[in-house]
């Protein structure tokens, strides 16, 4: 019949097609999809994406060389005390936190895509590691590094950042600020003089509150003077730009970290040459010269256990899944937010923030990542191109070879009070009320989230945060918008449904509920389930509309399948071609639907 599009199509060719075009789009040949792929490596094209130095230095242009080199010099000044606070942090010596910065600083600048970044040790990463040197030693560490960068480099190669996407808004911003808590929590005995090692939040304060009574009054005043004096320096940057005062309170405030990290270690020398060396507790002994250059330790022993590869494998445990997503995510998030609307690669950041961890390993580096604090320096500093990576690393390097004495007297209450003053501003209220005030429901894995990771640990709590997640998406696709209407045409009642998304299992069962229900309840002799909106359907809920299909007809309810998508037709007709092959209409509206369905009748 000519009105009857859909009845006239030839099934058993529609299926034949639909699985010939799905083995064409799914199984591609191998031998010319391998061959293609190896073409498209060794390209000079590609070369030049994955070595993105080969993009920038030929073309250098020596202006900006003062530019670069003044730009590498403003981070360096930050990254030496953020790097020694950061080891401190991670239960490492000193030394640490500035052999990452230095070898962070070199590869990004070979292969990094992203001029205003800059890699190296951060808060995060250090709390994340802390535990494990606190119970096996510096070795677990730099394995640590090692294994991150050889999984976000894996996840790089084989395009897998979508993994990421994973970790929502809300999410990320329970973790963050959790994370900021937890690492201020850990330093407030450091701010009173206090003892103690534990650095998790709940320990963080029990020692506190039991050594009370253990106070030091010179180093609380240090460190609560240092943050105060931060706080301060940070609204330099708020000067008329009108003003003469302009770029050198700019400048003190990129420069505000250094500057009270000098001060501090000035006051401690001065005081110590003059016969009051008690007064602060002092940073200590800081090993001096070029980090050593070895292989990643795949192997340790501790207290003369000996450690195997497996051993310190199972000791990192969760750390080996969630250092490298947090790693991509720290990463990934910075260079976007200094793209400054251009595209970023975030393969290639991936390629590199793995390729940094990796070559970090063999100069004794912990993990390392992207760091907002330093990349806003570097960028409001006015760098040009990667070079200023070179003058931050070299600068790093000079400070290991001639000021290691100096950091001996660094205070560690001044410490402290750097690492708060930052914990500050990482607490993200701003997201919170932004959630609020968008949508308060997405509060819910945000609090759980910060919850978590202050009494469970951070990768627990990203866990539960994603976890919670999941679960508000599989409620969201179990229960799909059904718009439904209801009109009378010919004298026959026709009770119409529109799902607002595609349906799998987990919204099957609703589905057939709420069509039975409401087309009985209004009493419809024709059933139209629209499918406009439906873009696909997988194997269970195929077999449900088999079994509503079938109720209905029990219920000598007519059933019709409108506006169907011919993949989604093709499915169905898989599932039960003889069921099938007359419920599709092609006809405009639904009084077409009805002049259809009587000619179908009067032909049978």
């Amino acid at each position: 019949m000519a009105s009857n599009q859909t009845a006239a199509l030839d099934i058993p060719n529609v299926v034949r097609n639909a699985k010939d075009d799905d083995i064409r789009e799914h199984f591609p040949p191998v031998g010319p999809l391998l061959a293609k792929s190896c073409r498209s490596i060794c390209t000079r094209k590609q070369l030049f994406k994955r070595l993105p130095i080969l993009q920038w230095l030929p073309s250098y242009n020596l202006r900006y060389l003062v530019e670069d080199i003044v730009a590498g010099i403003s981070v360096g000044l930050t990254v030496i005390p953020q790097g020694i606070a950061y080891a401190v942090i991670a239960n490492l010596d000193p030394q640490y936190g500035l052999y990452s910065a230095f070898m962070g600083c070199f590869v990004y600048c070979i292969l990094g895509s992203c001029k205003d970044v800059t890699i190296g040790p951060t808060a995060i990463m250090s709390l994340m590691v802390q535990v494990h040197v606190a119970n096996s030693g510096v070795d677990f560490a730099i394995l640590s590094a090692f294994l991150t960068g050889c999984t976000i480099l894996l996840l790089g190669v084989l395009n897998l950042g979508f993994l990421v996407k994973f970790i929502s808004l809300p999410v990320t911003a329970g973790f963050t600020s959790a994370a900021a808590i937890t690492i201020a929590s850990g330093q407030v005995k450091s701010l009173f003089g206090l003892p103690g090692k534990s650095n998790e939040f709940l320990e963080a304060w029990i020692n506190v509150f039991e050594h009370l009574h253990e106070i030091r009054l010179w180093d609380s005043v240090l460190g609560i003077s240092t943050i105060a004096v931060l706080l301060v320096l940070m609204q330099m940057k708020t000067v008329s730009a009108e003003s003469c005062w302009s770029s050198v309170g700019k400048f003190i405030a990129l420069a505000r970290n250094a500057i009270v990290v000098i001060i501090g270690t000035l006051l401690a020398y001065v005081l110590s040459e003059a016969g009051y060396s008690e007064l602060f507790l002092l940073t200590g002994n800081v090993t001096a010269g070029l980090p050593p250059l070895r292989p990643p330790p795949f192997t340790t022993t501790l207290d003369g256990q000996t450690f195997s590869f497996s051993d310190m494998l199972s000791e990192l445990g969760s750390s080996l899944i969630t250092l490298p997503l947090i790693g991509i995510l720290e990463s990934i998030a910075i260079a976007k937010a200094f793209s400054k609307g251009k595209s970023i690669d975030a393969t290639q950041e991936m390629i590199a923030l793995g390729l940094s961890n990796i070559a970090g390993s063999f100069v004794s580096s912990m993990p390392v990542t992207g760091s907002f604090t330093r990349s806003a320096v570097n960028n409001n500093s006015g760098v040009r191109t990667p070079f200023g990576g070179i003058a931050t690393g070299t600068l790093v390097l000079l400070a290991l070879g001639l000021l290691t004495s100096t950091f001996y007297y660094i205070p560690k209450a001044t410490l402290a009070g750097v690492i708060i003053a930052a914990m500050f501003f990482m607490v993200e209220f701003h997201t919170a009320v932004e959630i609020w005030r968008t949508k308060r429901i997405d509060i819910v894995p945000m609090i759980a989230t910060l919850t978590a990771c202050l009494f469970l640990g951070l990768e627990f709590g990203m866990l539960v945060g994603v976890g919670i997640n999941v679960c508000f998406i599989l409620y969201q696709t179990s229960r799909p918008t059904l718009a439904t209407e209801k009109h009378t045409i010919d004298g026959a009642s026709v009770f119409v449904v529109q799902p607002d998304q595609r349906l799998v299992f987990s919204s099957a069962e609703y589905l057939k509920h709420n069509v039975l229900k409401h087309s009985s309840k209004a009493g419809a002799q024709v059933v139209v389930l629209d499918g406009s909106h439906i873009t696909s359907i997988d194997t269970t809920a195929a077999k449900m509309l088999v079994c509503m299909t079938k109720d209905l007809q029990l219920q000598n309810r007519a059933i019709v399948f409108w506006k169907w998508k011919r993949a989604t037709q093709c499915t169905l007709l898989r599932m039960d071609r003889e069921l099938y092959q007359h419920l599709f209409i092609a006809a405009e509206n639904l009084d077409g639907i009805i002049k259809e369905i009587s000619s179908k009748r009067s032909d049978l």
